[in-house]
């Protein structure tokens, strides 16, 4: 499905990807990247796509069933399956209702995670995978601080594999790296990042209501990746690789819950 009918006409915003037009491709191949390598993770059974926005990569695990589940209603208009509007801590499912759950960069976005690993125990078959990616703190952006507004809180492999051992009884650690083409563009977004956080070295920004923040935070992203950049656009889901090891460098760390 091409980008500009997976976004359908919705607004730029950090809060989740919606196109992978400009600056914006790198990050829009390296969720559909998520997709395809943890597909191996889930079986052949029905998936629970947790925190699916707009569902830019769940073609990615066809053959399997999906069902999309998001909090925001605009998010999910225009995908070719079945939908549910909810909150990833309270769903609209029964028992054991799938055979895995997938949810790429989602679980950083709520403030009591616990509640949203919970519930995708409940909907689970026994012994059936749950997969959560989310981004390293280490890499992403800044390791002693919460840059993105719409983050709650960020993980290293260690703190994801406690977070999730409090709920499942086994958790296996990989990570999703990067080709060197891809860590260029990251370390370049650092430079900028730096250059801009030393103009607020008391870090006021802080005490900014956090809606005040998130719009800073979109303005940015529209003005610095509106604009084509050969780079970005040459970035494919083949820059990404999985591994289990060296995770403290990974990009995304991947835990396989059972």
């Amino acid at each position: 499905m091409a980008a500009a009918a997976r976004t359908g006409g919705k607004a730029t915003t950090g809060e989740r990807v919606v196109t992978s037009e400009g600056g914006f491709n790198p990050t829009w191949q390296r969720h559909v990247a998520a997709y395809e390598l943890c597909a191996p993770f889930l079986g052949e059974g029905r998936v629970l796509d947790l925190g699916c926005g707009v569902g830019h990569s769940y073609d990615r695990l066809a053959a399997r069933e999906t069902v999309g589940v998001d909090l925001h209603g605009e998010a999910l208009a225009g995908q070719e399956r079945e939908t549910r509007v909810a909150d990833m801590r309270d769903l609209p499912f029964g028992e054991a209702e799938f055979d895995a759950v997938l949810s790429v960069h989602s679980i950083e976005h709520v403030p009591d995670p616990e509640r949203a690993l919970a519930e995708a125990k409940r909907v689970v078959v026994a012994g059936g995978a749950v997969v959560f990616v989310t981004p390293n703190r280490l890499t992403f952006a800044k390791p002693d601080e919460v840059i993105d507004p719409y983050h709650y809180v960020e993980y290293d492999a260690p703190q994801l594999e406690s977070l999730c051992s409090g709920v499942f009884g086994s958790v296996g650690l990989h990570g999703i790296f990067g080709s060197e083409a891809y860590r260029s563009l990251v370390a370049a977004e650092h430079t900028k990042l730096d250059a801009l956080l030393r103009k607020d070295p008391l870090r006021v920004r802080r005490l900014l209501p956090r809606r005040v923040r998130q719009r800073l935070y979109d303005w940015r992203l529209s003005r610095e990746r509106a604009d084509p950049d050969p780079a970005a656009a040459s970035i494919t889901v083949g820059d990404f690789t999985l591994s289990d090891r060296g995770l403290e460098d990974a990009l995304d760390v991947v835990a396989v819950c059972r």
